[in-house]
């Protein structure tokens, strides 16, 4: 793997421009024939998006970025450092698909010797050059098929593939057989050289339909999924599998039976988290004499987020938390007391009102902007903002939701 080299003329338009609109720069472009242009911009371009994608990787000098789609494609810091909490420690770890190696990077900080699998030639010295730069000398990259060096490989404590998720055609995929190299196939041959595979996929499957595709072999053993979520949107999906013969007491209920841990995780700023997690095999008991819903005597609203709602375990936040779904298709929760760590967003409840005209005069007296969210509801933000003549903003949310027994319903708010 031969290092690009680069002349002085275009280091230094890169230390000049560091700071420059991309978009401008590359209009503008540069008089001086010794500057690597394309090279140059897709260096700055890469750490400006770097600042907030990898911020310890841009702090420091000299590392090298890939062209766009890569950067675009690579895992954030905040969830390649989460995919290195649950990783925990070993002797080998093996990242099939590494890429620009993000998530191999954090991954092997835990581990006393990591491989970095490769097919792409220029991404493998990429990566190569920042390894040496981040002190990262115990990874090993190869340049080759993932697949091809699974056949070679003796043993690994884990092996982690974040299959490509787009087609020849370069159109997007997001089923499991779909993406290149497809998981099902080699998956025998993964679980008998190593004792746990991370698999990332797309957060857009479906996690039950996942699972069951990993499990129709017959010798895996899905113990845990991790539905996460930066700042309220949903990135990825992480399943973590064994082989029948190696499980860990917490894939084993008290019964002796299988467990299916599932984690939400809601990563947000700085080293802070929502987390919620159950067991996926378990039966939840909702008892309905437990609660005394009406909409007219609750007085907090909240919000799952992101990887909750993904999660769709709705039954087991009114079973934990004690809080009612206002309808069963809303998943929007209300209580008469705060619930202060509910995994969600949360709001007190100023007003309550119905789509009559005069209601809605009154609930909106004063106000000109708002926030607004559609759920099970006949129309979309736009018309609802539109038919009520508000602004974009504020501090005021609305929540437009249909209520079991009550139907159309708005919930003027603000948060707590």
């Amino acid at each position: 793997m031969e290092e690009k080299t680069v002349n002085q003329a275009t280091i230094n338009f890169i230390r000049e421009h560091t700071e420059a609109d991309f978009h401008q720069l590359a209009l503008r472009g540069t008089k001086d024939p010794e500057v690597d242009l394309t090279y140059a911009l897709e260096q700055i371009a890469g750490r400006q998006m770097a600042r907030t994608k990898i911020p310890s990787w841009a702090s420091v000098e000299g590392i090298v970025y890939p062209p766009h789609l890569s950067m675009e494609q690579c895992s954030s810091e905040q969830t390649a450092r989460y995919k290195a909490r649950i990783a925990g420690k070993g002797t080998l770890v093996v990242d099939l698909t590494a890429g620009f190696g993000v998530d191999i990077a954090f991954l092997s900080q835990g581990f006393g010797r990591a491989v970095h699998v490769e097919r792409q030639v220029q991404l493998c010295a990429i990566s190569s050059e920042n390894y040496k730069r981040l002190g990262l000398r115990h990874i090993e990259v190869v340049c080759g098929d993932g697949t091809g060096y699974l056949h070679r490989l003796d043993h690994a404590d884990l092996i982690y593939l974040d299959p490509a998720r787009r087609d020849v055609h370069g159109s997007r995929t997001y089923g499991i057989a779909d993406c290149t190299p497809n998981v099902l196939e080699i998956l025998d041959e993964m679980l008998e050289k190593t004792d746990r595979i991370m698999l990332k996929l797309s957060p857009m499957l479906d996690w039950r339909k996942a699972v069951a595709d990993l499990q129709q072999t017959g010798i895996a053993h899905v113990g845990e999924v991790h539905i996460v979520s930066v700042d309220n949107e949903c990135k990825e999906l992480l399943i973590e599998m064994k082989s029948d013969e190696v499980k860990s007491e917490k894939c084993v209920t008290s019964n002796g039976n299988k467990a299916l841990r599932v984690v939400c995780v809601n990563l947000l700023l700085g080293d802070s988290m929502e987390r919620f997690e159950f067991n996926a095999l378990s039966p939840v008991h909702v008892s309905t004499s437990t609660f005394h819903f009406s909409l007219f005597t609750s007085h907090f609203l909240f919000e799952p987020n992101a990887s909750i709602m993904k999660a769709g375990c709705f039954e087991l936040l009114e079973q934990r938390f004690g809080a009612r779904q206002v309808d069963k298709n809303s998943h929007l929760f209300v209580s008469d007391k705060v619930i202060p760590d509910f995994p969600g967003r949360r709001f007190i409840i100023e007003k309550t009102t119905s789509m009559n005209k005069r209601e809605l005069k009154d609930a909106l007296a004063g106000i000109d902007r708002a926030n607004i969210t559609v759920r099970n509801f006949p129309m979309s933000v736009a018309e609802l903002r539109k038919k009520l003549k508000l602004k974009d903003g504020g501090d005021v949310f609305i929540f437009a939701t249909t209520v079991a027994g009550e139907g159309h319903q708005l919930f003027v708010c603000r948060k707590i």
